[in-house]
């Protein structure tokens, strides 16, 4: 038989790619991944598939126990939304609302929370062990303001070389600290040794949420005084000033 009727081996290379994988070892898998199924948002109206609900209606009263047909037409005659409140519950809590208002009003809800969300901050001040009055006088100036704003101050001690078998030293600096500011703040953390320096952590007596709703109350009340300054009536003038102009303005004989 000559060589070009002899029947040619496959290529390798033209094989099945499922085939190759599987002859070196590794297994191909073509499926889709399953999508994740975590709800976000209540189920409602139609979307509901349960035998019985317990209906609440649009203005918290308790209806009962109900079939969801019932419950569903409860909604249509309402010109309402039955949404699904409890689902863990059994049977499943739903409500009757108008559920593009309610996703309106918490989304308004949620941006002012995370307008008036006030985190507080750790700031630091660093003291040297040889501080003279004017330069402590400014850097507890500045623990003072930080407390105010409400954030919470971490107050350092560095010591230089020999100042390290001192603590006690750093010890008492930190204690006037706290003493010097103890109006506005108490002390959260203890001193303690930190390598070369010696820390303390002092937290406000008012959280900052508190500061900066006083602040916002103190601008409004300045906003209002100056308005209704602005709006007042003039001051009426004296009785003689009037009295003298009417003998001025009055005819001479």
């Amino acid at each position: 038989m000559c060589n070009s009727c002899r029947p040619r081996a496959p290529d390798p290379a033209s094989a099945c790619p499922v085939a190759a994988a599987g002859s070196t070892g590794r297994r191909t898998d073509h499926r889709p991944s399953p999508r994740s199924t975590h709800i976000t948002e209540p189920r409602i109206n139609d979307r509901i598939r349960v035998p019985e609900v317990r209906l609440v209606g649009p203005n918290g009263e308790q209806v009962g126990i109900v079939r969801i047909e019932q419950a569903m037409k409860l909604a249509t005659e309402s010109e309402l939304d039955l949404v699904e409140v409890a689902p863990e519950a059994r049977p499943p809590v739903v409500k009757l609302m108008d559920f593009g208002k309610f996703k309106y009003e918490s989304a308004m809800k949620e941006r002012a929370a995370r307008k008036n969300q006030a985190n507080t901050v750790l700031k630091e001040i660093r003291y040297r062990l040889k501080i003279d009055d004017h330069d402590y006088a400014t850097k507890t100036g500045h623990v003072t303001r930080f407390l105010k704003a409400g954030d919470k101050v971490k107050v350092m001690i560095m010591f230089r070389g020999r100042e390290q078998s001192r603590p006690e030293m750093g010890l008492r600096l930190l204690q006037r600290v706290a003493a010097d500011v103890e109006d506005l703040g108490s002390v959260e953390s203890t001193p303690r040794v930190d390598g070369r320096n010696m820390v303390m952590v002092i937290g406000p007596h008012k959280k900052k949420a508190e500061v900066k709703t006083e602040a916002k109350a103190a601008k409004q009340a300045e906003k209002d005084a100056a308005r209704a300054e602005a709006t007042a009536p003039a001051p009426a003038a004296p009785a003689a000033e009037v009295e003298a102009s009417a003998t001025t303005d009055a005819p001479q004989a």
